[in-house]
């Protein structure tokens, strides 16, 4: 039987295409491990699927600005470099497929140690911190947009993301119903990512009363940010978070608020969904979600309200104009040629196990 491991945490967006690999990778005979943080999201995502083995390794952080557990994380990666390599050893998998986070450096170390041949798979416009250290013991590198495979070497291949197929499977009408919403009034859907975003909970709050006037709200607020006094408002709906009904969201949704992540992206951009981007600012992150936003733009696939520009004023002008043009984006969406992340990602690990075996 062929065997493999997938790897990445940290971020639902590390995870994510991972779940969409599994299914296919079961279907074609493959027996799954994946390797992950004891405590990290990826372990409560994982362990809800069916057939697949989990196992935790220590890891730390791989941080930026100064914190004291910067003295201590290196140690943690040591150990879990260890223990990973340990592990790549006992299962001897065919390939490792990494989809970076913290969690996968010791991982990746651990298959070079081994031999294993490694896949690796970059979701942002600019790599991240955990890919760049991995990509020198990778045979083959992904990358979600055709900008990053130009500057990642010649391991890189544009090969799109891998999207979960259920996604494609909702309906408009089954979402009206789930939401109580009425088929007559176009709908906005804000999502703050799987963690929510406070500012632009706030500042959608702060707008509903005009917002409402135009719009169905559907606002997925994040895991402790529903706000009881907006519970029952016309034409607004509240929801910690989605699973089974995001598809229904998204296909009833006319407009679309979002994080600028590259899973939430391309999904918008498989869904031919008019979106306004409000990217998490440099002061929050490393920046790639501006990059993410600001390519998007510059090709005519979105509009993108920075976060230190986000009011309440700001948020309905710019939602009403990404509403008026919803045509033209649609259109610009269509013209795009998007790859099948699912499929190539699915040539790259078998090409790669291929090729250990002719070693």
């Amino acid at each position: 039987m062929k065997r493999i491991i997938l790897t990445g945490g940290g971020t639902a967006g590390h995870v994510t295409p991972n779940l969409a690999l599994i299914p296919r990778l079961q279907a074609a005979g493959w027996e799954i491990h994946y390797v992950g943080t004891e405590n990290g999201i990826e372990k409560r995502l994982v362990e809800k699927v069916p057939g697949v083995y989990y196992h935790a390794v220590a890891s730390g952080k791989l941080r930026r600005y100064f914190d004291l557990k910067n003295f201590t994380d290196p140690f943690r990666v040591i150990k879990g470099a260890a223990q990973a390599a340990a592990l790549v050893h006992k299962l001897h998998p065919d390939v490792v497929f990494s989809k970076g986070g913290f969690v996968s450096v010791p991982v990746v170390y651990g298959a070079q140690v081994n031999g294993v041949p490694v896949v690796i798979h970059e979701s942002d416009m600019t790599p991240g911190l955990a890919n760049r250290l991995s990509t020198p013991f990778a045979r083959i590198v992904l990358c979600a947009f055709p900008e990053t495979a130009e500057h990642a070497g010649r391991k890189a291949r544009y090969a799109g993301l891998p999207i979960r197929p259920e996604i494609f499977s909702g309906s408009r009408e089954e979402g009206l119903r789930l939401f109580g919403f009425q088929p007559d009034m176009p709908v906005m859907m804000v999502v703050g990512g799987s963690s929510g975003a406070v500012a632009i909970n706030k500042a959608v709050r702060e707008a509903l009363p005009r917002l409402t006037e135009s719009f169905q709200v559907l606002h997925i607020c994040g895991a402790g940010h529903l706000s009881e006094p907006h519970e029952g408002t016309a034409h607004y709906c509240q929801r910690e978070y989605l699973s089974e009904e995001l598809p229904h969201a998204y296909q009833m949704a006319d407009v679309i608020v979002s994080r600028a992540g590259a899973n939430a992206l391309c999904e918008l951009l498989a869904l031919r969904k008019p979106a306004l981007l409000i990217p998490y600012p440099k002061t929050a992150s490393r920046g790639d979600q501006l990059a993410n936003a600001a390519a998007f733009e510059k090709r005519g696939l979105c509009r993108v309200l920075k976060q230190e520009d986000l009011t309440a004023d700001a948020l309905c002008e710019r939602v009403v104009e990404t509403y008026r043009d919803r045509g033209m984006l649609i259109e610009r969406m269509e013209h795009e040629a998007l790859p099948d992340g699912l499929e190539n990602a699915i040539k790259a690990i078998e090409e790669a196990a291929k090729k250990k075996h002719n070693c």
